[in-house]
C-alpha cells in the first residue's frame, strides 16, 4: 500500500510549545527514537495533548512500531472523531501491520476499511485517503470485499480532485487487473496532464513489468528531456543492465551519473558501479566488471546481489 506509507513522510506542522521545540528537526533528520523520547516525556505532564499524541504516533510509524502507533492514533480517533486525517493515519498503520502477517490481517480488514471510508466521508478533498481505498479494494480478495468497481469509484473521485491522480489511479487499477492497454493509456494521459517525474516513473515501471525495456528507456529519456535530473541517468543504466540492451548507452548514462553524483540523486554510487559491472559482464569484459563490482562491495559490503554478481564475474 504505497500511498498509505506516504502518510509517514508528510511534513509535520511545527508548534509553539517550548518543551516540544526541536521535534520537527529530529524527525527531519530521521532521529526518530530521540523524537519519540522527547514527545513521551512531554506527554507525562500533558497526557491529553492532541498534537503531541499525533507526533508520537508519527514517530512510532517512522520506526515501524505499528502496535504503538495504532494505540496513539486510536486515541485521536476516539477523542476527535470528526478529523479525517486521524482516521486516515489510523487506517494506515492498521494496514501496514496487516502487511506483516496477511493471515492475521483478516481480522483487521473491517477496521481498515471503516477508517479510510470515514476519512473520505469527512473530507471530500482528501486525496491520500482515496488513493488508499483504490489500492485497498484492488488488493483485497473478493471474499473479503475486494472490488475493482469500488476501486474505480474512488479513482473517479480522485480524478475530480486531481486529473493526474485520477489517471494514475486508473492506470494502477487496470495494470493490477491485467489490462495493459488501458493501463498504458491512463499512464500516458497522466504524463500529458501533469508530466511530473512520478508520472513518467509509473509508465516506465509499467513497461519494465511488462518486459518492454526499450519502451521503458524511451520513457525515461523523455522524462530527462523535461526534468534534467541526474537520477534518470541511473534509471536508464539500470534498465540497460538488467535487460542486456543498449549497453553502450547504459554505460554512458551510468558514467554520467557517477560524474555528476550528489546525495540528492538518491541511489548510492555503489549501485551505479554494480550496474556497470552487470553491463561489462554481459560484454564478457571480466577486468572492468571486477573493477566495478569491487568498488560496489567496498562501498556497501553487505549487499547480497553485489556478492552474487562478483561470483558470476569470476566464473566468466
Amino acid at each position: 500500500m504505497q500511498k498509505v506509507w506516504l502518510l509517514f513522510l508528510l511534513p509535520i506542522m511545527c508548534f509553539s510549545q517550548v518543551s516540544l521545540d526541536g521535534v520537527q528537526s529530529l524527525l527531519d533528520q530521521k532521529q526518530f527514537k530521540k523524537a519519540e523520547t522527547q514527545i513521551a516525556n512531554f506527554l507525562i505532564k500533558h497526557p491529553n495533548h492532541i498534537k503531541a499524541i499525533e507526533l508520537l504516533g508519527d514517530a512510532f510509524g517512522h520506526q515501524k512500531k505499528w502496535d504503538e502507533a495504532i494505540i496513539q492514533y486510536k486515541k485521536l480517533v476516539k477523542t476527535n472523531p470528526n478529523i479525517a486525517n486521524y482516521h486516515y493515519k489510523y487506517g494506515g498503520v492498521l494496514g501496514m501491520k496487516a502487511l506483516q502477517n496477511k493471515f492475521k490481517a483478516i481480522g483487521s480488514i473491517g477496521d481498515i476499511k471503516r477508517a479510510f471510508t470515514k476519512a473520505a466521508e469527512l473530507d471530500k478533498n482528501h486525496i491520500d485517503t482515496r488513493w488508499a481505498l483504490v489500492e485497498l479494494y484492488m488488493q483485497l480478495p473478493g471474499i473479503f470485499g475486494g472490488s475493482k468497481n469500488k476501486s474505480l469509484k474512488y479513482a473517479e473521485q480522485l480524478e475530480k480532485l486531481s486529473r493526474v491522480d485520477g489517471y494514475l489511479a486508473k492506470g494502477y487499477v487496470y495494470e493490477y487487473d491485467n489490462e495493459p492497454e488501458l493501463a498504458e493509456k491512463y499512464y500516458k494521459m497522466a504524463i500529458q496532464e501533469g508530466g511530473s517525474l512520478t508520472c513518467f516513473n509509473k509508465l516506465s515501471t509499467f513497461y519494465e513489468n511488462k518486459k518492454q525495456p526499450e519502451k521503458a528507456i524511451e520513457t525515461i529519456e523523455h522524462a530527462h528531456k523535461k526534468h534534467q535530473r541526474n537520477a534518470l541517468h541511473y534509471q536508464i543504466g539500470k534498465v540497460a543492465a538488467e535487460y542486456n540492451i543498449q549497453l553502450e548507452k547504459g554505460e554512458q548514462c551510468l558514467q554520467t551519473y557517477l560524474k555528476n553524483y550528489s546525495a540528492a540523486d538518491g541511489v548510492p554510487k555503489a549501485w551505479a558501479h554494480y550496474r556497470l559491472a552487470q553491463i561489462h559482464t554481459h560484454q564478457k569484459n571480466k577486468q572492468q566488471a571486477l573493477k566495478h563490482i569491487n568498488l560496489a562491495i567496498v562501498q556497501l559490503p553487505k549487499i547480497k546481489p553485489f556478492k552474487a554478481q562478483k561470483a558470476k564475474i569470476l566464473n566468466l
